[in-house]
């Protein structure tokens, strides 16, 4: 029978008993453009207006095509709200991806983080170019090696704490290019700005770095280092070839990139003081969401103000990535007032947070289920889960690029022929930037977070900071290891312990163990007793599987039976 025909006799049926039934609008969440009229849901933005305008100007101009980058003039990943000219043009509001318009086209590439998302926000204008592929550790901010340097921060970039500026470092001056007017004297003391010497900062209006590029550079006998990663256009030209001087990274990148000892201690204090944080939050959807109130703009509410009550709290790392159901396969979906969700105790609920700290920057994913998962989502969900302590417990020589991780966060996935498409790791800094710009070949803080997401269906992410610490080896060779310091422990109900392996579980037994000996304390030093006893409820430790269960499992039998026996002689 036709569906239609049983939505008749449904109604009919209700009709002779007098029961009521509630028929449900379906509205489909992408567009799609190959109907007539297209069909375009409620979020997406009508672009003809702007577009036509531009291509007006560029017949004026006689201009083919013109490119509209997601970035800024520092080539940035988080950019200010002027900067957002892609996200004006297209309606796509992703972190990533580029646009294009030619006299009669206009198309927007991205990758497959985005690749839904942009379904749902742009109209029929333009032309969705997927890009493919994944990496370790791409993206970042590069061109804020400036607030490290002189370690300053600012807030011209939400969640970010850097202003907008630029160095010209020489041997015997240091120019600094910033927006003067917010100096105060205390920063002109700090930064030696009254005094002339090879150690005291010139402080240069910001508008002017182009101008005093093109004074060094018409000196003789002067080269120009820069790095090709995060240089705009605008400065690259004015150095001649015979002046330039290119690579990648610059020596400031990748001396950022190694994280000292003191950074390392302050990054694990703030993660303790993060993970109280998470813990509330997890701990508070667990008894609220069963009685049906809580949304995903409520959770992420509530972890904000969760972290902002923590010492040295400067606000949320980005914004929070609260999503349950269908909108967990969205890789990076965040939730507004339009698209908010009910949280239900029958679907999976994926909360990718962090934390601006004084001391350290912090991001973590946790996936959890408050009802009965699928075998599919258990299953997807354990090798995630899988490739994270892969990654957590690997050793390797000094040297190793990133690249050479992604096997190993994806291998379980592999093995039943399922994938995700972001990579699996980036650099973080240190009250700095969430995703920091990463050389391939070092390994600072770095963040590993394997996934798996099931299109309009469901989405799993699990994300640990981890720091690069030596290892001792059988024969005395200088190895390398990650040690984890997020600090919240993984939704016991989603994890099948019949699929890790021996060396797994003793990971995971021993991380739960690091969760109590360092999160305990600072949840009673905070009063948060129910808290800790949920922690501590959460990180008993998992059974060892093998032979040790089988033992255990014939050990209970023969107890049984011998009871029995022993019940009947009696």
């Amino acid at each position: 029978m036709p569906s239609c025909g049983w939505l008749l006799l449904a109604l009919f049926v209700a009709a002779l008993t007098g029961n009521t039934i509630g028929v449900v609008a379906y509205e489909q969440t992408e567009r799609n453009c190959s109907l007539s009229p297209p069909y375009l849901p409620s979020t997406a933005v009508n672009t003809t207006l702007q577009l036509k305008k531009l291509q007006e100007q560029m017949l004026l101009l006689n201009i083919s095509a013109y490119i509209i980058p997601g970035t800024d003039a520092h080539l940035s990943e988080y950019i200010a709200p002027r900067d957002a000219r892609m996200a004006f043009m297209t309606g796509f509001t992703g972190s990533a991806g580029t646009a294009v318009v030619t006299q009669t086209k206009a198309a927007l590439w991205t990758d497959s983080r985005y690749w839904v998302q942009a379904e749902r926000q742009m109209d029929c204008n333009w032309e969705l170019e997927k890009d493919g592929g994944w990496g370790w550790g791409g993206g970042g901010d590069c061109d804020y090696r400036t607030c490290w340097l002189f370690n300053l921060r600012g807030n011209d970039i939400p969640y970010n704490p850097f202003f907008y500026s630029y160095t010209l470092l020489t041997m015997d001056e240091i120019w600094l290019f910033l927006h003067t007017d917010r100096m105060t004297d205390e920063l002109r003391v700090y930064l030696n700005a009254s005094c002339n010497g090879s150690l005291c900062v010139q402080l240069k209006s910001y508008d002017t770095v182009r101008d005093y590029l093109k004074k060094y550079v018409a000196q003789p006998r002067v080269k120009v280092w820069i790095g090709t990663e995060y240089t705009n256009y605008a400065l690259y030209e004015i150095i001649t070839p015979e002046k330039l001087m290119t690579s990648s990274y610059s020596p400031v990148l990748t001396t950022k990139a190694v994280k000292d000892d003191t950074e390392q201690r302050i990054l694990r204090d703030a993660h303790v003081r993060d993970a109280v944080a998470v813990i509330q939050l997890l701990m508070w959807l667990e008894k609220a969401v069963p009685e049906g109130k809580e949304t995903e703009l409520t959770a992420a509410d509530y972890v904000n103000k969760c972290r902002s009550k923590q010492k040295d709290s400067r606000g949320p790392s980005f914004e929070t990535i609260s999503a349950s159901g269908p909108n967990a396969a969205l890789a990076h979906y965040s939730p507004s007032e339009e698209s908010s969700r009910r949280l239900t105790v029958d679907e999976m609920y994926l909360v990718d947070s962090g934390g601006q700290y004084l001391d350290g920057t912090t991001d973590i994913t946790r996936t959890v289920h408050w009802g009965t998962p699928t075998a599919m989502q258990k299953e997807a969900f354990t090798r995630v889960l899988m490739g994270n302590i892969e990654i957590s417990r690997t050793i390797f020589p000094s040297g190793t690029r990133g690249v050479n991780m992604e096997m190993l966060g994806r291998r379980a996935l592999w093995e039943v022929g399922l994938n995700y498409g972001h990579g699996t790791g980036h650099g973080v800094g240190n009250y700095f930037g969430v995703h920091e710009c990463m050389p391939s070949f070092y390994f600072p803080h770095i963040f590993q977070k394997p996934g798996y997401y099931k299109e309009n269906d469901f989405g799993i992410r699990i994300e640990d900071v981890a720091v690069i610490v030596p290892v001792h080896t059988k024969y005395g060779h200088n190895y390398l290891t990650f040690d984890t310091v997020s600090l919240v422990p993984y939704d016991r109900k989603l994890i099948d312990t019949s699929l890790l392996s021996s060396e797994q579980l003793h990971w995971l037994n021993k991380y739960y163990e690091t969760i109590r000996r360092l999160v305990g304390p600072e949840l009673d030093k905070q009063g948060l007793h129910e808290e800790k006893d949920w922690m501590l409820k959460h990180t008993e430790s998992f059974m060892m599987s093998g032979s040790s269960v089988s033992v255990c499992s014939s050990s209970l039998t023969f107890i049984a039976l011998a009871v029995a026996l022993l019940h009947n002689i009696i």
